[in-house]
């Protein structure tokens, strides 16, 4: 049975690729700043699968180093690590922007995602079948309006992802990544600091990608033949082209 470690799995994409990967008797170690929603979780999958909750902050390198040092013997032998925390604060120009709106950003988005995989990476290099997806984004190839660090950020996943896909050769350890488009999670909600109306609007009109979708996607990289590494996956709505072209009322 192999061992998952998913990041932000509170909500949105992290939540249902848990729950995805614990009907495919994944054994679980689920991370995220909410120690509620941890535990609930843990609650809701018992029935399915092992499953042991790590609350930390990815944006503190000490709480990550701490969290990995105590795990139990019995939850280090890690084979799959998805590094999925990560979010977008505010939408505008670089001279209207809110420098700490940009630091959330780059401190969860990057250098969370490093301290994650820097911790993750000599207890992957043990397993038989070691694999790290991360959640990038259509934003880390293009750069729509308003959208600057955010894409910026997005952009340092999808270059991490192919230094790590380099980096881990020798190791047969596969690196992939997950591109979403337009998803309707929390994201817009967080995005736009609770606005719930404004949130919505971001949404109508069209169809746009489910959580279930993305968790879909990484249950089928997960499972590709063990000499086949999806190296990047983008996916959008049908009524998506492009990070910025969108046909709603299809």
């Amino acid at each position: 049975m192999r061992t998952a470690l998913i990041t932000g799995a509170t909500a949105g994409f992290g939540k249902a690729i848990a729950e995805s990967l614990a009907k495919a008797r994944y054994r679980l170690i689920i991370t995220g700043r909410r120690v509620e929603r941890l535990e609930s979780l843990r609650e809701e999958l018992r029935s399915l699968t092992e499953v042991h909750i790590m609350p930390f902050d990815v944006r503190n390198k000490a709480e990550v180093n701490t969290a990995f040092a105590d795990l139990p013997d019995d939850w280090k032998n890690i084979d799959v690590l998805v590094n999925n925390a990560g979010l977008a604060l505010g939408k505008s120009n670089i001279e209207g922007g809110l420098t700490e709106d940009w630091d959330q950003m780059m401190d969860t988005n990057v250098k969370g995602l490093l301290y994650v995989t820097k911790a993750a990476i000599p207890l992957l290099k043990n397993s038989k079948d070691a694999h790290i997806i991360s959640i990038g984004s259509i934003a880390g190839t293009e750069v729509y309006p308003s959208g600057n660090v955010y894409c910026a950020s997005k952009h340092a996943v999808n270059a991490l992802s192919k230094a790590l896909r380099i980096e881990l050769l020798p190791y047969a350890i596969r690196v992939s990544q997950i591109r979403p488009g337009l998803a309707d999670t929390e994201f817009s909600v967080v995005r736009y600091k609770g606005d719930e109306e404004k949130s919505s609007q971001v949404y109508k009109g069209f169809d746009a990608l489910q959580a279930e979708d993305i968790a879909r996607a990484a249950l089928f990289i997960l499972e590709s033949p063990r000499h086949v590494c999806i190296n990047d996956l983008e996916i959008t709505p049908t009524s998506q082209a492009n990070a910025y072209l969108l046909e709603k009322n299809l």
